[in-house]
């Protein structure tokens, strides 16, 4: 995809507004300072905001808040075709609920560096990932059961399923 003149001026208008909700969301006091606009087809379809201290819910980033929403409003798990604008660089947890999502394009303002130097440290999150489970700082145990794979055996042969 070609960036002219015209698609850096609606990225610019757009993250603007995902930082304008940041500032406004934060000065409320419903969350940290992120916000994120979802677009398709240059229109907003869904916007969020981190919400994890007033809902009380730690997977309530901005980027999930606005995926959550955009999914009701188009009726739809899926969001091809949509650009995220965000007012940070996405957390593990968001950026992986991007590719979840099928969302197209990713456009952010502030690094996670820049994120880190204000308390959000991502870092840790980036590092424990490509562990392997046993060597990661949660404790994690595999406990194979036949019953589990009895459900995943049941799913692949699921003639109605919904495939994602």
């Amino acid at each position: 995809m070609t960036h002219d003149a015209s698609t850096s001026a609606q990225d610019r208008k757009f993250l603007l507004r995902a930082v304008e909700l940041s500032r406004e969301r934060m000065e409320q006091g419903l969350g940290g300072p992120f916000g994120a606009v979802l677009v398709r087809d240059g229109e907003i379809i869904a916007e969020g905001w981190n919400e994890v201290t007033s809902s009380l819910d730690p997977t309530a980033h901005a980027e999930v808040t606005a995926i959550r929403r955009a999914c009701q409003a188009v009726g739809d798990f899926a969001l091809q075709g949509a650009t995220l604008y965000s007012s940070c660089e996405p957390c593990p947890m968001c950026l992986a609920a991007t590719y979840w999502a099928r969302i197209g394009r990713l456009v952010y303002a502030n690094t996670r560096g820049q994120a880190a130097a204000i308390g959000f440290d991502d870092e840790f999150l980036y590092g424990e990932i490509p562990k392997d489970p046993a060597e990661r700082s949660l404790p994690t145990q595999h406990m194979p059961l036949p019953e589990a794979e009895r459900v995943f055996d049941l799913w692949r042969d699921k003639p109605d399923k919904i495939a994602y």
